[in-house]
């Protein structure tokens, strides 16, 4: 998901200025308080423009289509819940639509910062109306209801209407603290605390923090994977990149009021405490073992990043908000000791697990690979042994035969991607040689990587397992090992994440003595599978799928509105293994599904599952004490989704207790992984013909 390939762009764009609309913010009339442009930002918007108009990707017209793309996704990023802006504001806004496009090359920032500075103006008289609400009584006996998700709502009309909107928000950040017990008096005091400390962060926002919010939403309505990063932000990029910074190991953005997780470093802290998922949204933090919690709502990341970051060693509590979580749903407090982040704990690992079987226990090697790692400085030194993900899966590989499993299963649930030449190489230790994954350039060119290493080192029963959260390399990996039939794939469609990115320096192309550009990440590929079918969008459909807790639309690629298509190529020449029969995995498929139907442990997740799914289209909240009482103790029945999503299932597989593995309270909650044991445990014992579809009650 992070890999970086070289850029090469022709010398002639090394010493191209753009001096169009250098005189226009002497053309605009800023009022006294307003944030302006600077002379870089311009000359750094039409460096974009024409990077992206000539090498991303996808070539998208620049016409009034694109503009008007940019003007919505501005506006939502701004005012995503609609609760700043007025009718009246967008209406006089829109003259901007159309005009964006023509303006992009020409370095001219008035649409981005006038839009900002009306933004800026509603946020400030919203905030004095918050400090007159909360000086005033609140009565919790009146039977009425709040709507928190107003993506559908259209803009409030009048001041008066949106005063309503807010006084119920209010309202209810009031109730649910008063029904955890907490004194009126301190909830009025802490959220007019918590108001001024946003205020406070709006003052300090600087024209390089709206720019940046401007041009991100210019490239991502291009496609997602392309950033724009001011100094600072790269500065944070840059550090997740190289995973040498002392914290929880996280990818921190803010969106809406936010601080959100987008993704986690495996191995890291948050990654290993299971408690924590990308989307997840901290809502505080606290030192140490007993400190006071700090409500970081409306902070920016880079702030919110200085009290999470800490020495090695220190203990840091998050209060989080669940990616499922509604407005107003309960938070969790998760506990975590901060480290140096280390190439090592992000290795993959191995055990044996043990599996009953009739009468039989069979073992089953289970490597668990949380990244797609690789020493690029000892390759090109042609270092001996130099870290790699397959070197240390050939090695488990060989340990395994010696200790005699009957099967093998490589786990990449959050595998989030990383070296595509370590997807290749792995791929090669299951197979003799042949084609493992295409790349399509913006040219049309089609290249195929191959493992040209025709050593076989298992030919043995093996299984993948995937989740949403396995994207880009073990993909292409979980890919190739169903296209050639070499493996059976259990678990959750994947992410779905096809493409490639470069990170680009932007001061390779824009000069300036005193600022620095900052950074551009485009998008330069395509990957397909060796069947011609892109990993874009679809992902990998497993052949056993598992209850999930995030669809498609939610979560994953198909969930970014500029997301590039799936489409297909050609297919690439290659020789199915046959390992797997199509016809035994039907089979297979019947006994599977009769436990989803049956199995009482199955069937009260998949009713959680269901039940939390209605719980989160329900866009209401009752602001009566009583009523909203019940509503959160409803809400704290949810199945816990962290890790496997599978915390209900705390006594499954209780006819398995016997195992002889050692590692059976390590994993007894993983119901992801008993399943897929049960799974590779029938394939083994041979023809299922006898079992019979159950009827679904």
């Amino acid at each position: 998901m992070k890999k970086i390939l070289p850029i090469f762009i022709p010398l002639s764009l090394l010493v191209v200025w753009f001096m169009h609309g250098s005189d226009l913010q002497n053309q605009i009339n800023y009022q006294e308080g307003d944030l302006q442009p600077s002379a870089l930002q311009r000359k750094v918007e039409s460096k974009v423009f024409e990077i992206l108009s000539n090498y991303h990707y996808r070539k998208v017209p620049v016409n009034d289509s694109l503009s008007s793309k940019i003007f919505d996704s501005y506006i939502k990023q701004l005012d995503p819940n609609k609760v700043f802006f007025l009718a009246s504001d967008i209406d006089e806004l829109e003259k901007y639509r159309f005009t964006i496009d023509e303006a992009l090359n020409l370095g001219d920032l008035t649409s981005a910062f006038q839009i900002y500075n009306v933004y800026q103006s509603r946020m400030k008289a919203r905030y004095a109306f918050i400090t007159a609400q909360l000086d005033k009584p609140t009565d919790f006996t009146v039977d009425e209801t709040y709507q928190p998700n107003r993506e559908k709502a259209t803009w409030a009309k009048s001041e008066s209407e949106l005063d309503d909107f807010w006084r119920k928000d209010l309202k209810r950040q009031l109730l649910d603290w008063k029904i955890g017990g907490k004194a009126d008096t301190t909830s009025v005091r802490e959220l007019k605390e918590r108001y001024k400390r946003t205020e406070k962060y709006m003052a300090k926002t600087k024209s390089e923090d709206v720019f940046q919010v401007f041009m991100n939403a210019y490239t991502e309505s291009i496609d997602p994977h392309t950033t724009y990063m001011i100094p600072k932000a790269a500065e944070e990029f840059n550090k997740d990149m190289s995973q040498s910074f002392e914290g929880i190991g996280a990818t921190l953005r803010l969106e809406g009021d936010y601080v959100s997780i987008v993704d986690l470093v495996p191995g890291g802290p948050a990654y290993r405490s299971k408690q924590v998922n990308p989307k997840d949204r901290i809502v505080g933090v606290a030192q140490g073992e007993d400190g006071k919690f700090v409500d970081i709502i409306g902070w920016f990341t880079d702030d919110a990043v200085k009290l999470i970051r800490g020495p090695k060693g220190t203990v840091v509590r998050l209060k989080i908000l669940p990616a499922s979580g509604v407005t107003g749903s309960p938070t969790t407090e998760v506990r975590i000791v901060r480290e140096k982040i280390k190439l090592e704990e992000q290795t993959a690992k191995k055990e044996i697990l043990f599996q009953k079987q009739g009468d039989k226990t069979i073992k089953i090697g289970l490597i668990t690979i949380p990244m797609f790692y690789r020493d690029f400085e000892g390759a090109r030194n042609n270092e001996a042994g130099f870290k790699s993900t397959s070197a240390d899966v050939r090695k488990f590989l060989l340990e395994f035969k010696k200790e005699g499993i009957d099967a093998l299963l490589i786990d990449l649930r959050n595998n989030g991607g990383g070296s595509l030449i370590e997807a290749v190489d792995l791929t090669g230790l299951f197979i003799t040689s042949g084609p493992v994954v295409q790349r399509k350039e913006s040219t049309g060119q089609i290249t195929q990587e191959n493992d040209e290493n025709p050593e076989l080192v298992y030919d043995g029963p093996m299984a993948v397992l995937i989740n949403r959260f396995s994207a880009s390399a073990s993909e292409i990996f979980a890919g190739a090992i169903q296209d050639y039939q070499r493996g059976i794939i259990v678990g959750e469609q994947s992410y779905g994440k096809g493409t490639v990115q470069s990170v680009l320096d932007l001061s390779r192309f824009v000069r300036s003595e005193k600022e620095n550009p900052g950074v551009l990440k485009i998008t330069l590929e395509k990957f397909y599978r060796i069947t011609g079918s892109s990993t874009q969008h679809k992902g990998v459909s497993p052949d056993f799928a598992l209850p999930s807790a995030f669809s498609a639309e939610e979560f994953g690629e198909s969930s970014q509105p500029s997301a590039l298509p799936w489409d297909m190529i050609r297919s690439t020449t290659f020789t199915k293994t046959g390992k797997v029969n199509p016809a035994t995995v039907k089979q297979l498929q019947v006994a599977f599904q009769n436990r989803l139907k049956t199995k009482p442990e199955l069937l009260k997740l998949k009713e959680d599952l269901e039940r939390w799914k209605k719980l989160k289209e329900t866009n209401s909240i009752a602001l009566q004490y009583d009523k909203r009482k019940k509503e959160l103790d409803d809400q704290k029945k949810k199945p816990d989704e962290a890790a496997a999503v599978m915390e209900v299932l705390a006594g499954a597989e209780a006819e398995d207790t016997k195992l002889v593995s050692k590692e059976k309270d390590k994993h007894a909650k993983d119901t992801y992984l008993k399943e897929t044991q049960q799974i590779i445990a029938d394939w083994l014992k041979g023809p299922l013909a006898s079992v019979k579809p159950v009827a679904k009650k």
